[in-house]
């Protein structure tokens, strides 16, 4: 027998998945806004960077996403270029000539290597992408807070007409907080719900405040289980984000790897939609594909 939520999931990730309500109403589309591809260990063709600082073993290839995608009931998605490459994009903009036309990508640069702000321009010509990634999580290798190369990203970002994408722990979200607010026309996408497990309340506080700036959008993605460290229930803070940020400004990501299945795909895409239970069938459909699809320009979304 089948519970309430199960029945919600259901009737936003199944083959009715993302229509809002009315015989006239137009199909929304699913978009998943957070995975990684990975040529493998092996890859004569595109080898991991000397720097990486981890190597996947297994392949995680386009060929294998489209297939898993068709079966989801995925329409498009979003290539997160992943830190094994570093800043090498070849596989990137591989994956994205594969997809054609059903992916878009993010770019990896970095502040202190020379010549970052004219390579995201370079590249943001080359192949469709949605926006350039900023990590802040690691001690030894955070992003220069305050100083001019952090704003030259940006600035380069913007001007591409890229979305800066975050990536942090919720003790360095503060340092963030100045260029959101210079750059209040360019949009800010946070990755993972703002880490709400590997920070403190307070710290957390300040992504949580991040919903008064009408640029930022936050992820739906890597969604914690209960079962898994820190062993938390995440469904109070998803609520918390539906609350203060909306569903225009919410989207999901989430499911796929290399040893994803087309089922197990859409099995993560059903664990989510049923934290979102409290939401309208019409405001699920925009979390999982109609906000990115407007904001990201993939398809025509409502």
């Amino acid at each position: 027998m089948h519970t309430r939520r199960e029945f919600l999931a259901a009737a936003v990730v199944g083959s009715v998945a993302g229509r809002v309500c009315g015989a006239a109403a137009e199909r929304v589309p699913v978009v998943d806004t957070h995975l990684h591809c990975f040529a493998g260990k092996d890859s004569a063709a595109f080898p991991y960077h000397k720097d990486a600082p981890y190597k996947p073993d297994d392949a995680a290839s386009p060929e294998h996403l489209n297939a898993c995608m068709k079966e989801a009931g995925v329409d498009y998605a979003v290539v997160v270029h992943p830190e094994p490459y570093q800043d090498d994009h070849r596989y990137l903009e591989h994956c994205l000539a594969v997809g054609k036309g059903k992916l878009k990508g993010t770019c990896l640069f970095f502040t202190e290597r020379d010549g970052t702000p004219a390579k995201i321009t370079e590249l943001a010509k080359k192949v469709p992408l949605v926006a350039a990634r900023v990590h802040a999580y690691q001690a030894d290798r955070l992003p220069p807070f305050g100083k001019p190369e952090l704003k030259a990203l940006w600035q380069a970002a913007a001007d591409s007409g890229l979305a800066v994408q975050l990536h942090f722990e919720p003790k360095y979200a503060e340092g963030f907080e100045p260029l959101i607010k210079e750059f209040k026309g360019t949009r800010v996408f946070v990755d993972h719900l703002g880490r709400p497990f590997q920070g403190t309340e307070k710290e957390y506080a300040v992504v949580l405040r991040w919903a008064k700036f009408d640029n930022v959008v936050v992820k739906l993605s890597s969604v914690p289980t209960a079962n898994a460290y820190p062993h938390r229930d995440p469904q109070a803070v998803v609520k918390q984000l539906t609350e203060a940020f909306g569903v225009d400004r919410l989207m999901f990501g989430g499911g796929f790897d290399a040893k994803a299945t087309g089922k197990s795909y859409l099995k993560e895409r059903e664990r989510v939609a049923a934290l979102l239970a409290h939401l309208s069938a019409a405001d699920r459909a925009k979390v999982f594909g109609g906000t990115a699809a407007k904001l990201m320009g993939f398809g025509k979304a409502n």
